[in-house]
């Protein structure tokens, strides 16, 4: 039954990583890369699909996105949902490719980034804190069945305890990354 908490609680903590891993990809660096579109839905014929569902992603150059777009008729769709979609990116249309130029990052942009990313590091944070906190009370409750015993309670708390400084270290590190890369000039 330990066993089976302490699964679950790695299991809820690695998706909180991949999660912040995610929201790490949308914070535009400068650089070209085709995960910095993976929130931008298109209205498709009435439905809202994800960019990569009704374009090719494509990176020309080290600052620049190319998209082939499927189906012609739906390209001014998609240059609409690139600006609404507030990462600052201008599309242009040069017949049936959208070229899309990564502007280069300001000092206050750079800044505004870097937050963003302490923003969504401290939620994934909190994620794995609640995540160990629902473990915890797992194990009070076995107890309290009395389907473990005290001491066994001990030592899978402290077994939880560090799966989750492992994991906080994990988001440390991509924060520390994730701040390099925005520094870069």
């Amino acid at each position: 039954m330990i066993e089976v908490i302490e699964d679950e609680a790695r299991d809820r903590m690695t998706k909180s990583v991949e999660a912040l891993s995610q929201s790490f990809n949308r914070i535009r660096t400068g650089r070209a890369h085709p995960s910095l579109l993976d929130g931008v839905k298109v209205d498709f014929y009435g439905t809202e699909s994800p960019l990569n569902q009704v374009a090719s992603i494509n990176v020309e150059d080290a600052r620049t996105l190319t998209l082939s777009v499927w189906d012609r008729s739906v390209i001014p769709e998609v240059e609409r949902a690139i600006l609404k979609s507030e990462l600052g990116l201008n599309p242009v249309t040069a017949g049936e490719v959208i070229r899309i130029p990564m502007p280069s990052l300001t000092e206050e942009t750079r800044r505004l980034f870097i937050k963003q990313a302490r923003s969504d590091a401290e939620s994934a944070r909190v994620s794995i804190r609640n995540v160990r906190r629902d473990a915890i009370t797992g194990l009070k409750n076995l107890v309290k069945e009395k389907e473990i015993s005290e001491d066994e309670e001990h030592r899978a708390g402290d077994l939880i305890q560090k799966i989750t400084d492992e994991f906080a270290k994990t988001i440390e590190k991509a924060l520390e990354e994730k701040e390099a890369d925005l520094l870069k000039i």
